[in-house]
């Protein structure tokens, strides 16, 4: 009886171990950010659209501490088409047309834990508000896994932008890259951080010379890991952080993922928090910034639809 109390005991104090991991934890407060944003010439011409192609189906205490599992979300699978007179770029997928048979390369634990509902891919969004595929220049990874990369070989001959890490990445990165290798013909175009500091960011790839889209490195998430800052015309700014974070919460409240979340899908926790604390500085400095976390549908909504945009 005595063993048998122990063990129980163990177990009830892991599992309060456990539990405790979810509660919020803010990160300290990071070092004020000085200066102005950095200068930017948009053309005229340049917009910035949402394509929703899906959601899974989670809550805030998955994707923050702090969070609470009687808040339920949809978490957005979403690209952004940019467009720009210089050529046209969509940032992330989302979900293609074929993502049933892509979720089924996913480990079972994974699939166990995920349920998604299939929305229009964004090819096919495109095509119905009678833009052509092919006017795009490249598609703009922020980082290589599934629900980013799954529309890929719906626009067979672009090029798809990525840093040599997350190249790399896709070639070793086990399961969790699997998606990304089963997509066949797929041309990569990689770049460099030929650029100075940004925002605080050590490098940058500015595409166009104008400062209307400007990437920035954030390995943490994955090894080769990107943030893009675009320039609107009408003095918006807009900051696609990837999975930096899940959900806004993790940047307002400096707030990373729970232990188990951040053990599995974070390659280097330490500089996603390094990241974060930035991005929350930023931020901060700049509060008219649109950050936009790759799942967070809130952000996503902000933006307008290509399809209203299209002529009638």
């Amino acid at each position: 009886m005595k063993k048998l109390l122990g063990a129980v005991a163990i177990a009830l104090l892991l599992a309060v171990l456990f539990l405790s991991t979810f509660a919020a934890a803010p990160l300290p407060q990071p070092a004020a950010l000085g200066g102005a944003l950095p200068p930017a010439a948009p053309p005229a011409e340049m917009a910035l659209f949402q394509l929703p192609t899906g959601v899974t189906h989670r809550s805030a205490a998955f994707a923050y501490r702090g969070g609470t599992f009687g808040d339920r979300r949809d978490f957005s699978m979403a690209g952004a088409l940019v467009k720009h007179p210089r050529g046209d770029l969509l940032i992330d997928t989302g979900f293609g047309r074929d993502i049933d048979a892509q979720f089924q390369l996913m480990p079972l634990p994974f699939r166990l834990a995920t349920s998604y509902d299939r929305g229009r891919p964004a090819v096919d969004q495109l095509l119905t508000a009678g833009y052509d595929p092919h006017l795009l220049r490249g598609i703009l990874l922020t980082h290589a896994h599934w629900d980013h990369v799954s529309g890929i070989a719906d626009f067979p001959g672009v090029p798809v932008w990525i840093t040599p890490a997350e190249r790399r990445f896709i070639d070793d990165g086990g399961a969790v890259t699997a998606v990304a290798r089963s997509l066949k013909d797929t041309h990569y175009e990689t770049y460099t951080f030929d650029g100075g500091p940004y925002l605080g960011f050590a490098q940058s790839h500015d595409v166009y010379g104008d400062g209307s889209i400007v990437i920035v490195p954030a390995a943490g998430h994955t090894p080769g890991s990107v943030i893009v800052f675009v320039a609107l015309p009408d003095g918006a700014r807009y900051a696609f952080v990837g999975d930096l974070v899940w959900q806004r919460e993790g940047i307002s409240q400096r707030e990373e993922r729970p232990w188990l979340q951040r053990t599995l899908v974070d390659a280097d926790p330490a500089a996603v928090r390094d990241n974060l604390l930035h991005m929350a500085a930023i931020a901060a400095r700049f509060p008219d910034l649109h950050i936009v976390p790759a799942h967070d549908a809130r952000a996503f909504a902000e933006m307008p639809r290509l399809a209203d945009a299209a002529p009638r």
